[in-house]
């Protein structure tokens, strides 16, 4: 356990004293933010550790991202929109949304990079990204039919490789639901998932795509609300770590995981929020306090942990808006105070 926390600690103090922090529209640089990812997935899964404790210290390097009225960001980058989406309009089937650009012209990278990071997302749209995209547009009509309700059955039946992945990942696991500030927040609960088992019905590509999957559905969704409350939603993640396994797991679901989330952080700049470490284990929690240090003072005050928050939940349905009163709003309440 000393060589290993040892050599998380010189890794990402390494990768902490080369961060560089903006103050445009967003507050983290992707390259390193990529590069932290790669170095803590290398690490554990040559130390064999379970996936959770992966994403547990991963989630370190979220940070809050904050923005102008949609309105207002729409004229600002009016020109930039309109370059891109004539780059699009090759792309026969390529998004039409203006939101779904604006979180490019977000971005701090140079424009020949962002073009040619769009121009990758088209082609994977058209292409390997296609049916994916297709079925959580379709999912997302067919979950918005009756306006002002949500029905989720669509959503969970549309996904990839449902029939196998749905056994073992369901809304008591995993769900997202709206804050009261306007975002979406993703919980999981990943000691409650077989990955030994899930993994034993899908192959490493096929889990890969329910994760895309996900993803291109919070990102429909996120766009949507941006346009009708005037507020880019940015979508944040409560992991509830209690009962995780520190070691072991399933390498497969790992692998997954991590590819699902490299590709990601392509497909959707400026998506993610912070990320919420509820519940650690105790020593999980030993091991943040000893890599938090190494963080800069203005990296620390972002950094989201909390005990409490989903605690006294049984099943994440609670907490959805169709699901228990009481659970909900003091689970939105805990969120806000972690948030203010």
């Amino acid at each position: 356990m000393v060589s290993f926390a040892k050599k998380i600690s010189n890794d990402i103090y390494w990768i902490s004293s080369k961060s560089t922090i903006y103050n445009h529209h967003r507050t983290t640089n992707d390259k390193i933010e990529r590069s932290i990812s790669s170095t803590l997935l290398t690490t554990f899964t040559n130390m064999k550790l379970s996936v959770y404790v992966y994403l547990a210290i991963s989630a370190l390097i979220h940070t809050c991202v904050a923005f102008a009225p949609v309105s207002t960001l729409l004229q600002d980058h009016a020109a930039k929109i309109s370059q891109l989406k004539e780059i699009a309009s090759q792309y026969p089937e390529a998004p039409t949304d203006s939101i779904f650009y604006l979180r490019y012209c977000l971005s701090e990278k140079e424009d020949d990079e962002l073009e040619t990071l769009l121009k990758s997302n088209l082609e994977w749209r058209a292409n390997e990204g296609k049916t994916i995209c297709g079925s959580a547009s379709a999912a997302l009509e067919a979950a918005t039919v009756v306006a002002g309700n949500w029905d989720n059955t669509p959503v969970r039946d549309m996904a990839p490789h449902a029939s196998a992945v749905n056994k073992y990942i369901t809304p008591s696991q995993c769900l997202t639901t709206p804050l009261n500030n306007g975002d979406l927040c993703y919980c999981i609960r990943a000691g409650q998932i077989d990955d030994a088992a899930l993994m034993s019905e899908v192959s490493l590509e096929q889990m890969t795509e329910f994760f895309l999957y996900c993803k291109e559905v919070n990102a429909l969704v996120a766009n949507m609300k941006s346009e009708k409350s005037d507020q880019l939603v940015t979508v944040l993640t409560a992991n509830d770590l209690c009962g995780v396994k520190l070691i072991g797991g399933d390498a497969t679901f790992r692998k997954a995981l991590s590819a699902a989330s490299n590709k990601a952080s392509d497909l959707y700049p400026n998506l993610s929020g912070p990320t919420f470490l509820l519940n650690l284990p105790k020593l999980l929690s030993a091991l943040v306090k000893l890599f938090t240090p190494l963080f800069a003072e203005d990296v620390r005050k972002r950094l989201k942990f909390a005990r409490g928050p989903l605690k006294d939940v049984t099943d994440l349905s609670e907490i959805s808006p169709s699901g228990n009163a009481a659970s909900r709003v003091l689970f939105l309440e805990q969120i806000d105070e972690l948030l203010a």
